[in-house]
């Protein structure tokens, strides 16, 4: 990793979360959360999928250059999207939940609500509605100006990620053991694509043979689902509750039924099995890591010039707008 990726890296963990706060639209657009929120239950009622979708977005947006609603931009002709991101594409979905969400807050608050306060807003929502905690989200976060197509292939893991990989990784944003098993949890909800476990089921580290520690019984219901033949983008559950946001997902880990090998591994590696093990065991104690790790994530930033997007999928053809102390919004031109 280049010396300058990793004082950027440092950049966006260490740039100050102060203006972040959970009451930024209560004067300019108090009824922004609950807005957002009916949004949610209507995407969940339409596709139960769908909300699991919007909750993904915030991990794949905020660990790239802070949470700056950078992946939902669209490629342009000239410069590509995240989207295309060998993590994302063809993986990352519902963004038409988003744009929903943002022109329901443009027609009572047009201007004011940002795309990247939005995503945090959806993906607390998503948790929440499918039988997860809830909990105050800290708002006050502007769009980005371009999108990070280099950084994300650079950053975001691969599904064949082990534990250690992963450790080293958050660590770099400032995110512990205990936040890495969390967020994790968060695939106790939605579906994942066979092509995210080929490897798992024909030929682990290149061995020709099955990852050992598939429970037998769960890996021929995987091989029915994922024969070598089959279309790819088939999907499968990330645990056995797939619509309930519950601990299901750590209790499946334990009895060798994680999906994904990066979901497996932390039961088979060392630093990570006695938090999977605990919140196995404890939902309470998995929901309150959960909303830790979630506003820890949401609190990675940067100090760039950002502005409150009109459309979340392009960048606005006017001015850049900056944050104030008072909560408000005033332009800067580009």
């Amino acid at each position: 990793m280049s010396l300058f990726f990793k004082l950027f890296l440092l950049h966006i963990t260490m740039a100050a979360a102060a203006q972040l706060r959970p009451d930024f639209y209560s004067q300019t657009c108090p009824n922004a959360e609950f807005i957002v929120r009916d949004v949610m239950v209507k995407a969940l009622i339409r596709e139960p999928r769908s909300v699991a979708s919007v909750m993904r977005l915030q991990f794949h947006d905020c660990l790239v250059n802070g949470c700056d609603a950078s992946v939902l931009l669209d490629d342009t002709p000239t410069i590509p999207g995240e989207k295309q991101a060998l993590s994302n594409i063809n993986s990352l979905r519902s963004f038409e939940v988003i744009d929903e969400i943002k022109e329901a807050l443009e027609k009572v608050c047009p201007g004011l609500v940002s795309c990247a306060d939005i995503t945090i807003m959806a993906a607390r929502d998503a948790v929440a509605l499918t039988g997860g905690p809830d909990w105050k989200v800290r708002l006050g976060r502007l769009d980005s100006l371009s999108p990070w197509l280099e950084e994300s292939n650079e950053i975001m893991p691969s599904p064949r990620s082990n534990a250690s990989y992963l450790i080293d990784l958050f660590k770099k944003f400032n995110l512990s053991v205990e936040d890495l098993v969390a967020l994790s949890g968060t695939h106790s909800i939605g579906q994942a694509r066979c092509f995210s476990i080929m490897f798992r089921l024909y030929n682990q580290s290149g061995t020709g043979q099955p990852d050992p520690a598939i429970e037998p019984k769960y890996r021929e219901k995987l091989k029915m689902l994922c024969p070598t033949n089959v279309d790819q983008n088939v999907t499968g559950d990330l645990d056995a509750t797939p619509r309930v946001f519950d601990n299901q997902y750590f209790k499946d880990l334990v009895a060798g039924r994680g999906f994904l090998n990066s979901d497996q591994t932390l039961y088979t590696f060392t630093q990570t099995r006695n938090f999977v093990k605990l919140f196995s065991k404890d939902q309470s104690e998995f929901f309150k890591a959960l909303v830790n790790g979630m506003l820890k994530l949401g609190d990675l930033q940067n100090n760039q010039p950002g502005e409150i997007r009109s459309n979340c999928r392009v960048v606005n053809n006017r001015g850049i707008k900056s944050l104030t102390l008072g909560g408000h919004h005033e332009w800067k031109r580009s």
